[in-house]
């Protein structure tokens, strides 16, 4: 069987950061698919009060204090995670190795303080569709944190084992890339479920 080649990809850079390489690309496929699943449910979520004028269903507004923590730690960590962009493109493996296990503890703390944010919900997923739509636009959240902070964990264990190829470094800035989306997705989600019953009097 004689093969044909369609394309030649032997010149595609591998080492590089940003649109430059293919996993970027990756990535941003998954944040567009991922941040169109935020934008569904924040649709369903204003949809609802336009047929029922006692949104949230009578329930007292969500307390504010585990979920205004962790707000504030994901917005933190946005200063180290820039720092991480700036090491990985200098490939600087020994930084990245301090940068990438603070990111992990970042991320294994914000997971507890979603745990806590969980249980401080005054409603149930299963009492109406108020509950449910809170418990999976939470989930869907932390779906993609896990997601990070376990590929952060990972990244950390291979940047300590000595022998870390050069194409890493764009491994680290992507998860950094990503990151960003898992912090900037974050925020009008915490606005929507926290603030906008309280800043409309409900």
């Amino acid at each position: 069987m004689k093969t044909r080649l369609d394309m030649d990809l032997s010149g595609v850079e591998t080492k590089s950061f940003g649109h430059r390489v293919v996993p970027w690309w990756g990535t941003m496929g998954f944040i567009l698919i991922e941040g169109m699943g935020f934008v569904l449910s924040i649709g369903m979520f204003l949809y609802i009060p336009l047929n029922d004028p006692q949104w949230p269903l009578g329930f007292p507004a969500q307390p504010l204090g585990w979920s205004t923590a962790f707000t504030l730690l994901l917005v933190l960590s946005l200063i180290p995670n820039w720092l991480v962009f700036r090491r990985a493109v200098e490939r600087d493996n020994a930084m990245l190795k301090v940068l990438l296990v603070l990111m992990s503890l970042i991320g294994v703390v914000s997971l507890v303080i979603r745990w806590y944010e969980f249980q401080s919900l005054t409603i149930h997923w299963d009492t109406n569709v108020y509950g449910s739509l809170l418990w999976v636009i939470l989930g869907l959240h932390t779906a993609h944190l896990v997601t990070d902070v376990g590929d952060t964990i990972v990244m950390s264990a291979i940047f300590f084992t000595g022998h870390t190829p050069s194409g890493r470094f764009s491994d680290a800035d992507e998860n950094a890339f990503y990151w960003v989306f898992v912090v900037i997705g974050w925020l009008p989600l915490y606005a929507l479920l926290y603030w906008s019953n309280r800043l409309g009097g409900a």
